[in-house]
């Protein structure tokens, strides 16, 4: 059939009867919100796409060029043909649209609307008229999923023919099969569940999950070889047939995932557990995209503009188990890191080479909390930040080609997270000054950290004030923690998540309290109130009842006034602990008491005023 397939390519392509051996293919990060003004506050690159993708699209444009040279695609293959030049990179906007062309680089297959509302809607729909894509690739956190099935089914209307790929986090969350078992675990709010029972549209084809990097590039290769090369277009009952296939000839895929497909009511699932992954060997997600995000933490000291920043990350997960957290190394399938300080340095020259004014560490924790890698990866970043171009290791070198690269990297801020424990309990202060010394000498102007509440009460039960003892609570360690950073000179940012387990009135107002006074004490510089929003794998949904009755599929859900106030959320999954009149109250308090430090975005999701186009 290989052969087959290739000699008709082979001819067709001799004869003219096709011009190409690629066929056009768009992947979307459905967005979680939308907001009045049109823009989020950090509109940050999709990176779950990106890093999600990397490994198909690096090895699709590999192998991009003549058929007779082609490997790993045995025939037609997604127009994944070129990586984003340095002009195009260098002229990057900080807009997640991209102009689609007939000859698209990597970063042009990409749509990223960071809002979903009417304007969105129908650039979503003059994009697939265009482009007519056989695959569509979406990724979606669960406040997403229900946007995501909307885009889903705004494909499957406008071209009917092609296939629908369901990836993120949402997908990791509520679907799961032990390897060596025949049994799914699909859970009530996953995307499987709500189209089995009619709760949303069938739009979907195949959802991947878990550490599916090379599991998608295997999909991909499966549904390449699908294609009828008759009409163009995917034929999706051969898709089963291709993919086992390759997994016979090729064996398991590195990491643990799951490939499943659905056909009709049929639903044929694939665990892979291979080697275990090692996340420095993937390609870099930036390497296929622009560098888009601008982040108004990192501004230019001479001109005031904002600066083009990157998003990195060393890890995948947190090791620590807050059960209301879907970050967590047990969620993830176990931590994993880059082993190597060395390979984080040539990413973040890679990233400057990109264009990169600033990064910001996406970690859960900074490096896992592990003061000897931070103390290692910072004192190579500040020698290399002040080497002459001339005497760089040529292994960095060959990522910064120009003189305003090195310009770049010479003036790099970047900012990570850490957190309460990490920074006040678990070494000395003397300890932790010297790490963040060396951070700020490496070029760290800035440090995230999630307070989470400040009443004692509530923090007793989330699993996350870990060492308890020598008398001093959780509101000291705040306190102590907020003042280290900026006794050495960095800025603050903290996270406040209001609606933890056992939340009241009272427990309420000591957190606005307490964060206002370290407000006035000038030891916080941004605070982001946030409301317990219910995630499907995480503890603390169980503990409230929650599982079963979390929706994340009615599309024109009436979200209005106090939800839009906070991130993600939405009538029917925040948190049991408060009422509508509670979120009322934590809106207009620390709107009052936190004044122009509070980090406000009032997103407004799609209503169901929103005409369908």
């Amino acid at each position: 059939m290989l052969s087959a397939r290739r000699e008709r390519l082979a001819e067709d392509l001799a004869h003219g009867r096709v011009d190409s051996r690629y066929f056009p293919v768009l992947a979307v990060l459905a967005p979680v919100m939308t907001q009045s003004e049109g823009e989020i506050t950090y509109p940050g690159d999709p990176m779950c796409l990106y890093a999600a993708l990397s490994v198909a699209v690096h090895n699709a444009v590999h192998d991009a060029g003549p058929l007779e040279r082609a490997g790993h695609y045995n025939d037609v293959a997604p127009r994944w043909t070129r990586f984003p030049d340095r002009d195009y990179r260098m002229s990057a906007g900080h807009d997640g649209y991209r102009p689609h062309t007939e000859s698209p680089n990597t970063d042009q297959t990409v749509f990223d609307p960071r809002v979903w509302d009417r304007e969105a809607r129908a650039r979503w729909i003059r994009l697939l008229r265009r482009a007519r894509p056989r695959v569509v690739l979406i990724s979606s956190v669960s406040p997403a999923h229900r946007y995501a099935l909307d885009i889903a089914g705004l494909v499957k209307t406008e071209v009917p023919g092609a296939y629908v790929i369901l990836g993120g986090r949402h997908a990791d969350e509520t679907i799961g099969c032990a390897p060596g078992q025949d049994t799914l675990t699909i859970a009530p709010s996953g995307t499987l569940a709500v189209m089995a029972d009619g709760r949303g549209p069938r739009v979907v084809d195949a959802v991947v999950s878990g550490e599916a990097y090379h599991s998608l590039d295997l999909l991909m290769r499966a549904v390449a070889l699908s294609v009828d090369l008759n009409t163009g277009w995917v034929a999706p009952g051969r898709v089963r047939h291709n993919l086992e296939e390759l997994l016979r000839r090729h064996g398991t895929s590195p990491g643990r995932s799951l490939v499943t497909l659905i056909a009709g009511d049929a639903v044929h699932a694939y665990p892979q557990e291979g080697a275990k992954l090692d996340l420095a060997a993937l390609p870099s997600p930036y390497e296929a995209f622009a560098i888009r995000s601008r982040f108004p933490i990192f501004v230019d000291g001479a001109t005031g503009e904002i600066q083009r920043t990157a998003h990195v990350m060393v890890s995948n997960a947190c090791p620590y188990q807050c059960n209301f957290c879907s970050e967590t190394a047990r969620l993830a399938g176990g931590l994993k890191r880059f082993s190597r300080t060395s390979t984080a340095i040539e990413r973040v020259c890679e990233y400057v080479g990109y264009g990169a004014e600033a990064m910001f560490f996406d970690d859960s924790i900074f490096w896992s909390g592990a003061f000897r890698d931070i103390a290692e990866f910072c004192a190579e970043l500040r020698r290399i930040r002040r080497c002459p171009a001339d005497e760089l290791d040529e292994d960095l070198r060959r990522f910064l080609r120009a003189d305003a690269d090195l310009g770049r990297l010479r003036g790099l801020q970047w900012g990570a997270q850490l957190t309460v424990d990490v920074l006040a309990g678990l070494h000395s202060a003397e300890a932790t000054g010297e790490i963040l010394d060396g951070m700020r000498e490496a070029g760290c102007t800035y440090v995230y950290i999630g307070i989470e509440s400040m009443s004692a009460r509530v923090m007793e039960g989330i699993h996350k004030n870990l060492r308890r003892g020598g008398g001093r609570g959780w509101a000291l360690k705040v306190r102590e923690a907020t003042s280290l950073v900026k006794a050495h000179g960095l800025r603050v940012g903290t996270s406040v998540l209001f609606g933890l387990d056992g939340e009241t009135r009272a427990s309420i107002d000591e957190t606005i309290s307490g964060v206002s006074e370290l407000i006035d004490d000038k030891l916080i510089d941004l605070a982001s109130p946030n409301i317990l929003t219910y995630h499907p794998a995480t503890p603390i949904t169980r503990m409230h009842g929650m599982a079963d009755k979390l929706d994340y599929h009615s599309p024109w859900v009436d979200n209005r006034k106090p939800y839009i106030y906070f991130e993600e959320a939405f009538p029917g999954v925040v948190s049991v602990t408060l009422t509508e009149d509670d979120l009322w109250y934590i809106h207009h308090e620390t709107e009052r008491r936190w004044g122009a430090t509070r980090n406000d975005s009032a997103p407004v999701p799609l209503g169901p005023n929103l005409e369908q186009d």
